[in-house]
């Protein structure tokens, strides 16, 4: 089995999952796979990665888990853990085939609180499979050589960092180890966003929200209204804790213009997590200040694709203006020499209730080609948002 406890995931999985449970208890949605390289799938791949799929009917969070849990996560009630520990992933629910052109396709569709719970380890077990097939076998000597680099320079700057690498690692044995080494070296490492791995080494679990969040709000109210009713939920749920804004939904610049000075006074900060990062840093210090906000007690945290020599520069740039931290995935848990699976899992369509129809999700990446959904969605969405194609 690879992933062997339901705590083999990102914290904001769990975060989210309760989020629904309050304010949308009968919301439906479906979950699409996309690999953006368009591997070829072998028939041995495909076998192995039903399998694993069927193993995950066995994981359970157990007494001690949800224990830990418990305890270190105070904005979530005792009873989503207990309501949790008798959730079982249901095979039957998720749909893996191979099209004419033996690409991979999966999709899972369940209420909301209980499909986003699935996200993140079918990407982890994709990963790993895929590795297992394509006869990698990493060099411990040479990629333990460049963590212990990357740790150096987080040490030596005393730039803050956390692990965000559990979907697009190489294998879980692999994460397991740079944990356990940040553990011991990386004296400014924040956390890990892997509840099972920050529960085993006694490291802050890290997390707030993800885009889904924001995606069915725009499928269900709007994308005008997207970002400040997906916050203001957040703030209704969470009540001021969890409070990192993820910021580009539907591009930064349309999360800046929603972002009221309530919702900039009461977040700590901003995830960035596309585009250019020196103009999000000066876009975002600009609105504080507009706001009447000192940029200098605000956070941004940086999460796009980086690496530490792009982070370090990146964290030059921020001193004297506002404090900054990296959540750094794939570079470290997937740094083995082999490049690694560029695949992605998002909530692609969803409703609000079962008689509801259903309505298309989209995101729009500050990033060009990243945009996701039906080119007509997408159309829809930067028409309504006044963004130029």
């Amino acid at each position: 089995m690879i992933i062997k406890t339901i705590l083999d995931t990102d914290l904001y999985k769990f975060t989210t999952s309760y989020a629904y449970i309050k304010l949308f208890p009968y919301a439906v949605g479906t979950f699409s796979f996309k690999d953006r390289d368009e591997t070829e799938c072998t028939a041995g791949f495909l076998e192995a990665l039903k399998n694993e799929i069927q193993n995950l009917r066995l994981v359970v969070l157990q007494e001690d888990e949800l224990e830990y849990m418990y305890a270190h996560c105070r904005f979530l009630p005792r009873v989503y853990w207990e309501w949790l520990s008798s959730f079982r992933f249901d095979p039957d629910k998720v749909d893996v085939f191979v099209d004419k052109e033996r690409h991979l396709h999966i999709e899972v569709t369940d209420f909301l609180y209980k499909v986003t719970l699935y996200e993140v380890p079918l990407l982890a077990i994709v990963s790993e499979i895929r590795n297992q097939f394509m006869n990698r076998v990493p060099d411990d000597n040479d990629w333990m050589g460049r963590l212990a680099e990357k740790v150096e320079i987080s040490n030596r700057n005393q730039m803050p960092f956390s692990e965000f690498g559990t979907r697009r690692r190489f294998s879980f044995e692999v994460q397991d180890k740079v944990v356990a080494y940040l553990k011991k070296y990386a004296l400014y490492c924040t956390g890990s966003s892997n509840c099972h791995l920050a529960m085993k080494y006694n490291m802050l679990p890290m997390g707030t929200h993800p885009h889904e969040w924001f995606m069915f709000h725009g499928a269900q109210f709007g994308y005008k209204h997207a970002n400040y009713m997906a916050l203001e939920n957040w703030v209704n749920v969470y009540d001021g804790d969890l409070g990192t804004a993820l910021s580009d939904t539907y591009t930064s610049d349309s999360f800046l213009n929603n972002f009221s000075r309530k919702q900039a006074k009461l977040f700590d900060g901003v995830r960035c997590d596309s585009g250019n990062e020196y103009d999000f840093v000066d876009r975002l210090i600009a609105r504080y200040k507009e706001l009447g906000i000192d940029p200098s007690n605000k956070t941004i945290i940086f999460s796009n694709a980086l690496d530490f020599e792009k982070a370090l520069q990146i964290f030059n740039y921020c001193k004297g203006k506002i404090k900054c931290s990296f959540g750094i995935g794939t570079n470290l848990t997937n740094d083995t020499g082999y490049k690694p699976s560029n695949i992605v899992m998002k909530l692609s369509r969803c409703k609000m209730n079962a008689n509801q129809e259903w309505r298309e999700c989209v995101k729009l990446s500050d990033d060009m080609g990243k945009h996701m959904g039906s080119n007509s969605e997408v159309e829809a969405c930067l028409h309504e948002l006044r963004i130029p194609n």
